[in-house]
């Protein structure tokens, strides 16, 4: 699939990404996150190691539409207007878990 990313055309397949992020260890995840294989990966270091450019050239967006259209399983930022849920709901729903609040 062909897509752009920090202004740079590239083509990108599943087994291709699949392949780069073998042996790269995740960092924490903080914010936005791309699923690959059984590893949450920040979509920064994503984009950072399927691009080799630096992180600061592209927007995590960029790169969670890429992964999404390749896809990928995507996560957002946390939604901050969440109704006070206990640490289990919120673990509940992070891992896609229908939650009764």
């Amino acid at each position: 699939m062909r897509c752009v990313i920090a202004r740079f055309p590239f083509d990108l397949t599943k087994s291709g990404v699949l392949e780069s992020m073998k042996g790269i260890k995740p960092e924490p995840v903080t914010g936005e996150s791309v699923i690959i294989g059984r590893r949450a990966y920040p979509a920064k270091q994503v984009g950072q190691v399927i691009t080799r450019q630096d992180r600061r050239d592209f927007s995590a967006g960029e790169v969670l539409r890429a992964m999404a259209r390749l896809g990928f399983t995507c996560r957002g930022l946390p939604d901050a207007d969440a109704p006070g849920l206990t640490p289990v709901q919120q673990a509940s729903a992070l891992l896609g878990t229908p939650v009764a609040v």
